[in-house]
């Protein structure tokens, strides 16, 4: 007969996994990381912890993808202080044409301007540092998603309204990256301090959404392109172990490949019989891709090849180590 406290743990394997690389955020504190960062050093050479909905505290099992520091884009502020520098944000188009932030069908109780002014506070705050933003018009209207609401501009409409209006925006965007109709180049590290770079807007079925961003993620579509690995449908705690492969190897990618290109390597992953904290931290008796990631990029050439850089890594409930770990391939550009 189960007990009250086998129930809870049942209930709550997530919490009781945590570790290093999982579900501890707050043990890192990084808000200068960036300040040791050569003003020479291309964005394309600087390993960056990230996160893969960034925003998403809320929902269930299914939805959450990031620990709970507060709405309103408090949890941004929290994942700043760790050091986390690439963010996933995704939109749905509200009344006023105003942007909200959702994972799917749920709210993140968090808006676009709340995003904007965390971003802007902790850039006032920390000059030396640059943000990296992947912005996703979530809505698709299909079952499980959500409906943009009717009778309001285009969604980059909406978007030049921001940059254009609002104070946060004008003062962090990095202007090459937010124009309608020119794409940006790779920009070294003293040409983005204090400021957000855009690398892409996404449509609500993937794709690239006109100019906006960088140039080189121009076939930055749903799921993996070219320089992005974003392989997303992990269809039970079985397929983690495939999942951990597909990320090990687009990092072997990013060391071996293009050494002027930018990587982003999705480690998030998720079904109904493999919810995002699972795939993050292991569930099924799988081991999850963030301990394999920890361990990975702590290893040396007598295992596997080489690691000088990890790309961006887009990552489901980080902890303090990995952060930390990720952070660390830096001193290598100094």
């Amino acid at each position: 007969m189960l007990t009250p406290l086998s129930l809870v743990l049942l209930l709550v394997p997530a919490i009781l996994a945590a570790d290093g690389s999982y579900r501890t955020l707050s043990t890192a504190s990084n808000p200068d990381w960036m300040m040791k960062v050569p003003d020479s050093a291309s964005l394309a050479s600087i390993s960056i912890p990230g996160t893969h909905e960034s925003m998403s505290i809320s929902g269930g099992d299914l939805t959450e993808c990031q620990e709970d520091f507060g709405a309103s884009a408090d949890s941004l502020t929290a994942q700043l202080n760790a050091g986390i520098r690439m963010f996933d944000i995704r939109l749905r188009v509200n009344d006023g044409n105003t942007f909200t932030v959702h994972h799917g069908a749920v709210y993140q109780n968090a808006n676009f301007d709340d995003v904007l002014n965390k971003l802007d506070a902790f850039l006032g705050a920390h000059p030396a540092e640059a943000v990296v933003m992947r912005v996703k018009q979530e809505c698709t209207g299909e079952l499980g998603s959500c409906t943009d609401v009717s009778g309001q501009a285009s969604f980059i409409d909406i978007f030049d309204m921001y940059r254009d209006n609002s104070p946060a925006a004008q003062r962090r965007l990095w202007a090459p990256s937010v124009q309608r109709g020119s794409a940006a180049g790779t920009p070294i590290m003293g040409a983005i301090r204090s400021h957000i770079v855009l690398a892409v807007i996404n449509g609500p079925q993937g794709g690239r959404t006109e100019q906006y961003g960088l140039s080189q993620f121009s076939g930055w579509n749903d799921g993996d392109s070219a320089w992005v690995q974003d392989n997303y449908n992990v269809p039970n705690t079985g397929a983690i172990a495939t999942k951990r492969d597909q990320v090990r190897r687009f990092l072997d990618t990013t060391n071996a490949g293009d050494q002027t290109a930018m990587y982003v390597n999705f480690c998030s992953g998720s079904s109904l019989f493999a919810e995002p904290y699972q795939v993050a931290g292991g569930g099924g008796g799988t081991q999850g891709v963030n301990p394999f990631l920890l361990i990975y990029l702590g290893q040396g050439t007598d295992v596997h090849a080489e690691v000088h850089r990890t790309g961006m890594m887009m990552m489901d409930f980080p902890g303090g180590d990995l952060i930390n770990k990720i952070i660390s391939f830096n001193a290598l550009l100094v």
